[in-house]
């Protein structure tokens, strides 16, 4: 007498991959549409251009050397110092604006702080300005 197995060949036991399949669509849609809405902020500088630039004569120049020194009248400050001095500019003319002129190569984060310290002693006209 010959033993007869009932199972068929379709019964075979394995991993349902649908609620596989069905997570990795809905992480791949959400990251899709995170990534549309994520802008990166930051400022465009094309320092390869120069023009006059658009503040009145009283205006404080603040400039950056190609190897980064910073003059401030004519004499070399300390990039922490330039909050100082903008303040006690500030103070004898409380109109007063800010050209700050760079060397065309001089370090983007030389120009970044000094901007900075200025914003930080309440001065909010400031003017870009470069030399080539």
């Amino acid at each position: 007498m010959q033993v007869r197995s009932h199972v068929a060949d379709h019964e075979q036991g394995g991993i349902d991959l649908a609620p596989m399949l069905d997570f990795v669509v809905n992480l791949l849609v959400f990251f899709i549409i995170t990534a549309v809405f994520v802008k990166q902020s930051g400022i465009v500088l094309d320092r390869s251009t120069s023009t006059a630039p658009v503040v009145g004569p009283e205006a404080a120049v603040i400039r950056i050397a190609e190897n980064g020194d910073i003059f401030v009248d004519d004499r070399i400050v300390d990039p922490m110092a330039v909050r100082a001095n903008v303040e006690r500019m500030k103070s004898a003319t409380p109109d007063r604006g800010v050209l700050i002129v760079a060397d065309a190569a001089a370090p983007t984060g030389v120009l970044v702080e000094v901007a900075d310290q200025i914003r930080l002693a309440g001065i909010v006209d400031v003017t870009f300005n470069t030399r080539e």
